[in-house]
């Protein structure tokens, strides 16, 4: 993979260069009208779903925490809770994860955020070479190798995603 720069640089972006990362930058129209910002990622890229990763950002047992699950699943918040060694797991407040991440809704992404927080990925990722997740705007997504996806974000793998 090569470095595609188009689009713009953000602090996800300009993580993975400082990182040294291969990368690929992806860019396309964003519908805000889009029922889910992830499943348009998906289908605008022309990408299997299954390698397209959402952001999700919950709080287990009162502190801020990111999971990543593709976009064809939903996050299991027992599971999650689990793997950060929590008890009870429940979706931030959307003003709370904007506010700690430095991004809005539908573009946070897991790299370069304001604060890093604890970060899981559903352990599906390991199965591919490359994935696809929020460069740190709607419409931006940035395609990297799962074990730097981990190294950048010093995430752990977890079996989070619900079908």
């Amino acid at each position: 993979m090569g470095r595609k720069q188009g689009g713009g640089g953000t602090p996800a972006t300009a993580a993975a260069t400082r990182a040294g990362v291969a990368f690929t930058l992806h860019s396309y129209a964003h519908d805000p009208a889009a029922p889910s910002y992830g499943a348009e990622a998906a289908e605008a890229l022309g990408a299997e779903p299954g390698r397209v990763f959402k952001t999700l950002v919950a709080e287990v047992d009162g502190a801020l925490v990111v999971a990543l699950v593709p976009v064809t699943a939903s996050l299991g918040l027992k599971a999650l809770a689990a793997a950060v060694g929590g008890k009870r797991a429940a979706m931030a407040d959307p003003a709370a994860a904007e506010r700690t991440t430095g991004y809005v809704r539908g573009g946070i992404s897991p790299l370069g955020q304001r604060k890093r927080l604890p970060t899981v990925v559903d352990e599906s990722a390991l199965g591919h070479g490359s994935v696809f997740v929020s460069a740190g705007r709607r419409g931006l997504e940035i395609e990297l190798a799962p074990a730097d996806l981990l190294a950048l974000t010093g995430a752990v793998t977890a079996p989070l995603a619900r079908r």
